[in-house]
């Protein structure tokens, strides 16, 4: 079974990241009879123009986040998308066989559409660049390249795969019934949503995201783990008085690390009437034991980009060869030269 999975390199990665995507993931990867793919969706983040100085830094910081948490990338494809143009090759063709109305529908389009018809704007696709509006189809083409079986993903995401699925359904049907390939060319992805992926709040109870600006960094210093730590909002219980951990934000962070017996044990002390500062010692503590060492390996990583670019490069060659053999179906069935 072939998974596939894109992270796409935008703003600081952060504890609601880690516990949502990263462990989930690695986990995953890590499935006997599972080939891996994972990728930095570089050219997905390109919607938003960054600054290239920002642009390469967050691409090396999600390399190297991923890499410090644990992916072996001797044991899956690990590869940055603009390292593999067969990729962008593909989404020109798979563009040529989507209906616009398809676009139309996507998600984020019609968010902002919405948003500029509430407020009144004259043109309905201000702030809509072609690849915002077209980023649907540049996420088949991750999809289909590598003829991946399953995508983990989120339910705000699903629709993604969906469009995978139905462009690949459309392209496998004119080729059979053209008479141009006598099976299906590209493999019809499934989508996996757990809906059992763990979130976490963030410092002021509401779930951790960089748009609420309430995020604990995931490998930021000691010094700067404990002092984020020390700002998550709590009631007005005093020490002695019992503490409810189901409403708990710094209870439900800690269970979100912990095993089963520390959890117990740590709601019993909440129920006890332990402080909330030896609560957020308690959490920290924690935190501090399972992060540092991908602290250390982050930073290490960091210190020498060179470094992660190499490991980069060894996965875009592996992805290219199965992108390639991809490819050049495609270019078959539609009567092009193949490589």
């Amino acid at each position: 079974m072939r998974v596939l999975t894109g992270i796409k390199p935008t703003g600081t990665v952060h504890l609601g990241n880690y516990v949502g995507a990263i462990k989930p993931a690695l986990a995953t990867l890590g499935e006997p009879g599972t080939d891996g793919f994972l990728f930095i969706a570089d050219y997905h983040a390109l919607t938003t123009l960054p600054a290239a100085d920002d642009f390469k830094r967050q691409s090396h910081g999600v390399a190297a986040t991923w890499l410090a948490a644990g992916l072996n990338p001797q044991t899956c494809t690990f590869y940055r998308q603009s390292d593999v143009p067969e990729i962008f090759e593909l989404t020109w063709i798979i563009a040529c066989h989507c209906p616009k109305s398809m676009m139309n529908r996507a998600h984020a389009y019609k968010a902002i559409v919405q948003a500029n018809e509430e407020a009144g704007t004259e043109d309905l696709d201000a702030g809509v660049n072609m690849g915002l509006y077209s980023y649907p189809v540049l996420m088949a083409a991750d999809i289909l390249a590598f003829d991946a079986d399953v995508v983990p993903v989120g339910k705000d995401q699903a629709q993604h795969v969906e469009y995978a699925r139905d462009l690949a359904i459309r392209m496998n049907h004119r080729f059979i019934e053209e008479d141009a390939a006598p099976a299906e060319v590209l493999v019809v992805p499934q989508a996996r949503i757990d809906a059992d992926i763990a979130s976490i709040p963030g410092l002021d109870g509401r779930k951790m995201s960089k748009s609420y600006n309430n995020v604990i960094p995931l490998y930021g210093t000691a010094k700067e783990l404990e002092k984020a730590v020390k700002r998550i909002v709590t009631d007005s219980t005093m020490p002695g008085e019992p503490k409810d951990p189901d409403s708990s934000h710094v209870y439900q962070i800690y269970a979100a690390f912990a095993g089963k017996e520390d959890r117990a044990r740590f709601a019993q002390e909440l129920r006890d009437g332990m402080g909330w500062g030896d609560a957020k010692k308690t959490l920290y503590a924690l935190l501090e034991e399972e992060l540092a060492p991908g602290r250390d390996r982050y930073q290490s990583l960091m210190a020498n980009p060179a470094e992660i670019d190499d490991i980069l490069a060894a996965g875009a060659d592996k992805a290219r060869k199965h992108a390639r053999k991809v490819l050049n179906r495609v270019r078959a069935a539609l009567g092009l030269k193949t490589h």
